[in-house]
């Protein structure tokens, strides 16, 4: 199980001491093999700080910001819109959870989908947008890796849309700065897609999991992950006094865990001098083991690391975070609505007693008056 000793990042120089300081008394390190997180400035794309940001990780449902991207693109070209609908295939109702269970002939609207897709992190969703958009699953995973290649992400590949554990699948802190980058600058008017507090479909309400929104000043997005493999990671972004900043945090060992060293990255960025740092095409690749891609099951899926994670919680259930920047939420969270057409399947027939069909009585109009 990852421990939650401080450990300096690395810094590019020059670099101001109350930065180095705030980082090498919050920043929470894992085990020796890797635990990669990088901070961005976005408006100057330098890097504020990084550490291990070329070690190769399985994406888990940070791979949804491709398919995010993707589509978002196909939106500006013209190819699909916010109201074409989305509607559930067998393949897309046969995925894995996390999952609305929703049956084949479903459907919803894309901008349904897409607040489903970043809020609930519905792996059937991420299929049934991929088919919506690229016409196929493969076809659409063939898209998300060309763009990939497009923007610079050189040690990232995609084999399906959602993130779940597949051969071949992975990424690097690096390139999901990237990516989160470019999502920041490429489509700024579907920025609020990102932030959301909470989804409900009509049925049932859905609550973020990334725990900064509403939680931490500034805060608004981006994406969650976990996979055993992977551990839980976070892409999180935060605008204050007008400089936005992202953050990539890859293995940390809880719910909880990522949030606090999410948040303590976002506020050393927020607070850094400006236009420190090497511009992140340009930050040159580092560290070993550049071309295997780090497991960390072991680690984070046997009993012992889910107990720890369970006494992470107060007596309410409540996750406990020990970052000073992360405040109690004082309001329930908002809910966006976010409909589902379900499939309204016909009556059967009622059966008598030995599976004939029951036997019932035909009205007799009423005799005239004599």
């Amino acid at each position: 199980m990852p421990n939650r000793s401080t450990r300096l990042l690395r810094f590019p120089k020059p670099i101001s001491l109350m930065l180095s300081l705030v980082l090498s008394t919050c920043i929470a390190s894992t085990q020796a093999l890797a635990n990669p997180k990088i901070v961005v400035d976005v408006r100057s794309g330098r890097v504020i700080s990084h550490q291990d940001a070329f070690r190769k990780w399985y994406p888990a449902s940070l791979t949804k910001l491709m398919t995010i991207y993707v589509t978002f693109k196909a939106i500006k070209s013209g190819k699909v819109a916010m109201d074409t609908p989305v509607v559930f295939s067998k393949k897309a109702a046969d995925q894995p959870p996390s999952k609305l269970f929703l049956k084949p002939g479903s459907s919803m609207t894309l901008d349904a989908a897409l607040k489903i897709l970043m809020v609930k992190s519905a792996n059937d969703v991420a299929v049934a947008v991929a088919e919506t958009v690229g016409g196929s699953n493969d076809q659409f995973v063939a898209m998300m890796n060309a763009q990939a290649q497009q923007l610079g992400m050189r040690s990232s590949r995609f084999v399906n849309p959602h993130g779940l554990p597949g051969q071949g699948q992975y990424t690097t802190a690096r390139d999901l700065a990237v990516l989160t980058l470019q999502l920041k600058r490429d489509f700024p008017e579907y920025q609020s897609y990102f932030s959301l507090e909470g989804v409900t479909t009509g049925a049932k309400e859905y609550p973020n999991f990334n725990m900064l929104i509403g939680r931490f000043d500034g805060a608004d997005g981006m994406k969650t992950g976990f996979i055993c493999a992977s551990g839980f990671n976070q892409v999180s972004s935060a605008t204050r006094n007008g400089r936005s900043v992202i953050s990539v945090v890859l293995g940390s060992d809880s719910l909880g865990g990522r949030a606090d060293d999410s948040a303590e990255l976002l506020q050393a960025g927020l607070t850094a001098p400006a236009n420190e740092g090497v511009p992140l095409a340009s930050l040159a690749p580092y560290g070993p083991d550049q071309d295997q891609v780090v497991d960390i099951s072991a680690q984070i899926c046997n009993p012992k690391a889910a107990k720890v994670r369970s006494e992470g919680r107060d007596d309410a259930g409540r996750m406990v975070l020990h970052s000073p920047y992360v405040h109690e939420m004082t309001r329930p969270p908002q809910f966006t609505f976010a409909g589902v057409v379900p499939v309204v399947e016909p009556e059967k027939p009622a059966k008598g007693a030995k599976g004939q069909p029951a036997s019932v009585p035909v009205p007799i109009p009423r005799p005239a008056a004599l």
